[in-house]
């Protein structure tokens, strides 16, 4: 097997005669390059969604998607190529294998519970975000936000439902539209604006490159970077197509790493230097930015032009996210018997529609606390610390797995391994430890709220989905649960 240190080699597209070699079998095994892998992970990662969440800092927003990058988004890329190079079947399997199927469920289980959670933010942010394209007053609107949760899920809901192979081809044209195209956009209007002598509407001298400390309050905004950075393990199925995966993965990560932080970083400077913190909101604040910079450049109209790529985006990655991590609950269940059989159905285009309307029926009572709410900026907050506090639970097991496959089974082949994976795993674990305790101190932001509601919310919803549910699922498991059908749905062709 040849290699080659070339880079202009090793950028070339992963196919051809040149990216295959004949296998024993007589089968040719396509190869990538560790390049292609850095934009694959890139791609998967990189969102302008939570640019506004760290705009708040300012040139500290620097130092808070650095520190998580180093600590939990560098741990989980690693650990991830690991297991997924050494066991098939994703988390369920890793966590199993290491630790049992009640655990390894309870993984998997979040995976798909933070989806609750994360889609009325993540609808939030629509609803926000398309109110600059009709009427930028509704931004802030807890009842128009609700409608716009409730309306847009069952859509997509039926959608999905229907089987339809646009779904994918819409996820990679929003990756292109709503987040390359508007991100480039926004930090080249930045420096222009800042280039024409006009003054950053937040300090950007070296002495506020780390946030003022008041406290735990001070730094809870941070937690949103898990969030952000979550999924970085996912492409590590593809490390077994490297050329030399413990040689170029490793520097596929760290350049995605850097991508993925350059992505996250210059949009949220770009609207730190248009916004003052205190007028900045968490849902809306990416189109603030925008509105501001066009209306400073006299071309107002392309904030609505903005605003529809923007919400295509966001819609296509809801679409894609809709029914892959219920599909992957149903199936194991369907196997080993952890969801009741109403719950296990599939429709006739192979999508899980049961379990898409009992999360539909839960997404629509978050919903309708928009409409209650005194301010869609705290509730989206909230609801997105629940998404990470639930997320966190399944990479906690990860972390642990990890580690203790390698004392138990360590004569298992994996197509790369973690230098000093202990030191590596526990610096991840901990890390996802503080991320989750922080989440329960509610930011500066928001002083106004009551104590009580911003507890309640948070760690009611973390205990109710992430813990307590799996629970009793696992307790009061029947065997006549399992489906004489193991097999996935092919679907409507």
């Amino acid at each position: 097997m040849t290699t080659t240190d070339d880079p202009a080699e090793s950028a070339r597209p992963a196919t051809g005669e040149d990216a295959a070699v004949l296998q024993d079998d007589g089968t040719k095994r396509q190869f990538i390059s560790w390049l292609t892998l850095a934009f694959m992970t890139t791609a998967s990662v990189a969102s302008l969604r939570p640019a506004p969440t760290m705009a708040i800092y300012g040139l500290a927003a620097v130092f808070l998607y650095l520190l998580p990058a180093v600590v939990f988004l560098l741990p989980t890329a690693l650990v991830g190529a690991e297991l997924a190079s050494g066991w098939s079947g994703g988390i369920y399997r890793w966590v199993s294998e290491a630790l049992g199927k009640p655990l390894g469920f309870l993984a998997v289980w979040c995976q798909f519970a933070m989806t609750i959670a994360y889609y009325p933010s993540l609808l939030a942010y629509v609803a926000s975000t398309f109110a600059y394209v009709i009427d930028p007053s509704l931004a802030e609107n807890g009842l128009y936000v609700a409608i716009v949760i409730v309306t847009v899920y069952w859509a997509g809901v039926w959608i999905s439902s229907r089987g339809t192979r646009a779904i994918a081809g819409l996820s990679s044209f929003g990756l292109i539209i709503g987040t390359l195209v508007p991100g480039v956009l926004l930090v080249a209007l930045g420096m222009v604006f800042l280039a024409q002598g006009n003054p950053s509407a937040q300090p950007m001298s070296a002495d506020h490159w780390l946030p003022p400390w008041t406290g735990l309050a001070s730094l809870v905004l941070i937690v949103n970077n898990f969030l952000s950075y979550a999924g970085m393990e996912m492409n590590g199925v593809h490390v077994s197509s490297l050329r030399e995966p413990r040689r170029e993965y490793p520097k596929s990560m760290f350049l995605a790493t850097g991508l993925v932080l350059l992505i996250f970083i210059l949009p949220a400077l770009a609207i730190a230097w248009v916004m003052p913190s205190s007028q900045l909101s968490l849902t809306a604040g990416l189109m603030q930015a925008f509105e501001a910079f066009f209306r400073h450049f006299s071309i107002g109209w392309m904030t609505r032009v903005v605003g529809v790529m923007l919400v295509c985006a966001a819609l296509g990655g809801m679409l894609t996210w809709l029914s892959g991590p219920a599909k992957g609950l149903v199936l194991l269940s369907r196997q080993e018997g952890y969801l009741p059989p109403a719950f296990q159905k599939f429709n006739k285009a192979g999508s899980p529609t049961a379990i898409m309307v009992a999360q539909g029926v839960v997404t629509t009572l978050i919903g309708i606390l928009y409409a209650f709410s005194d301010s869609v900026s705290s509730s989206y907050w909230m609801f997105s610390v629940i998404t990470v506090q639930i997320y966190l639970i399944a990479y906690l097991l990860m972390f642990v797995a990890v580690v203790r496959l390698r004392r138990t089974q360590p004569r298992v082949e994996r197509g790369f391994r973690v230098p000093a994976v202990t030191w590596v795993a526990s610096v991840g674990f901990v890390a996802s430890v503080a991320a989750l305790v922080i989440g329960f101190v509610p930011p500066d932001q928001f002083d106004g709220e009551p104590l009580w509601r911003y507890l309640l919310i948070v760690g009611g919803g973390l205990l109710l989905l992430g813990l307590v549910i799996p629970g009793l699922l696992l307790k009061y498991r029947k065997p006549e649960w399992v489906h004489p059908d193991h097999r996935e749905p092919s679907g409507t062709p």
